[in-house]
């Protein structure tokens, strides 16, 4: 007897903004695979097979002047992960045009929202940044209730962005912010691509540490601000974080894995990162992948570099 292939009943339309980006495409994959009908938007259609199942594209740009027709129809739920800046950068990511940086990221997104709202989308998630901690001391967990002091244009941008979602949410509209560390995943190309081929050819390379989560779980955590009652997520902002890592741990796993013996970094000097607390989203029943995620993802990270 043949069994009836197994299928995941379609949930709402969550359109996603910059979805073929480097964050945006695993997050895409992250909804396909819970059930979603997902729809990209961004300035140019992703590449054919970009996802692991079918999306819908919708050309969009971030302006304020430009009002985009038909792009919330079917939608009922929005993950706004575009940002406008220099490929490369975020910090920094205005280049030599700071004032376009403003009017695209900040007044752009506030008027998305603005029409995603009249167009009857009930719930936005808006994809912000640690960047908004920056300018605060690094000793203590950094939580959400803590003033904010943003040290750079890009956080400035992001917590500005943050106020206008929340000024925004009213009764049938509920818009959250979840503050993402360094966003990792095994696709690629991948955003440790340059390190990995530096250790590989030998070359000196500079101690750092960074506070990283995977794309599956911020994944959990978009699914978690979509499904959870309104009232405990609307006009909200959440930590997103899961490990520090230093350099030197991840080549090292990348170089077990590859069976290579390369001259390591130097591990970076402790206590110098600030370390997001996660409580508050831990609280609805967010759970991270650790270390184990993180070791998986290298491993299969280093597939690609076998000879």
């Amino acid at each position: 007897m043949m069994t009836a292939p197994v299928t995941v009943p379609v949930r709402e339309t969550v359109l996603v903004t910059g979805g073929r980006g480097f964050v945006g495409r695993p997050l895409v994959n992250g909804l396909i695979e819970a059930g979603y009908g997902v729809i990209v938007a961004g300035r140019s259609e992703p590449p054919p097979d970009w996802f692991s199942g079918p999306v819908a594209f919708r050309p969009m740009m971030l302006d304020p002047h430009r009002r985009e027709h038909g792009l919330f129809v079917g939608v009922s739920h929005v993950v706004h992960a575009a940002f406008d800046h220099v490929p490369g950068h975020y910090r920094g990511g205005e280049g030599e045009d700071p004032d376009g940086f403003w009017r695209r990221n900040v007044e752009g997104s506030r008027r998305l929202f603005e029409d995603a709202r009249a167009a009857g989308v009930v719930r936005v998630v808006f994809l912000s940044s640690r960047a908004v901690y920056d300018g605060l001391p690094v000793e203590a967990p950094l939580r959400e209730m803590q003033v904010e002091i943003p040290a750079s244009l890009y956080g400035r941008s992001k917590l500005a962005v943050e106020q206008a979602l929340a000024d925004l949410s009213v009764d049938g509209f509920a818009g959250t912010s979840l503050r993402l560390t360094g966003v990792y995943d095994g696709l690629m190309p991948n955003k440790w691509q340059v390190l990995i081929e530096d250790y590989l050819a030998g070359r000196v390379i500079k101690p750092r540490a960074s506070t990283e989560v995977h794309s599956r779980d911020v994944s959990q955590a978009i699914r978690l601000m979509l499904d959870t009652p309104e009232h405990l997520v609307a006009g909200q902002v959440f930590n997103v974080s899961d490990l520090v890592v230093d350099r030197a741990d991840l080549l090292r796993i990348v170089g077990q894995a590859l069976a290579l013996s390369h001259e390591l970094p130097e591990r970076a000097e402790p206590g110098r990162i600030g370390i997001m607390a996660t409580a508050k989203i831990s609280a609805l029943g967010w759970r991270p992948g650790g270390r184990a995620l993180l070791e998986e993802t290298l491993q299969r990270i280093a597939v690609h570099y076998w000879m």
